[in-house]
């Protein structure tokens, strides 16, 4: 799939976040921590990305006393072939 497809989906499910990145063959939308990637990358799912819907305070670029070390829970979704969207990784439950 490629970005902007990834992207388009990605918004018709609520999914968008602003910031999107294509690393290989997967898709990521919103402000993913890269410690997700990484898992993403090694495990390999059959999935077509990674999302964290919004800007959630506490995610990357969206933390530390710019933001006065407020946080607030998100998932991290796996974006599934089928449209589903499992929750990856919780932060901050």
């Amino acid at each position: 799939m490629k970005r902007r497809d990834f992207v388009m989906a990605g918004a018709a499910l609520g999914l968008a976040a602003g910031a999107s990145a294509a690393p290989g063959q997967s898709a990521i939308e919103g402000h993913v921590p890269a410690r997700e990637i990484r898992r993403l990358l090694k495990e390999r799912p059959k999935a077509v990305g990674l999302a964290v819907p919004a800007t959630p305070l506490g995610s990357p670029g969206m933390d530390g006393p710019d933001f006065g070390n407020r946080t607030q829970p998100y998932d991290v979704l796996l974006v599934l072939r089928d449209g589903g969207t499992p929750v990856y990784q919780s932060y901050f439950r």
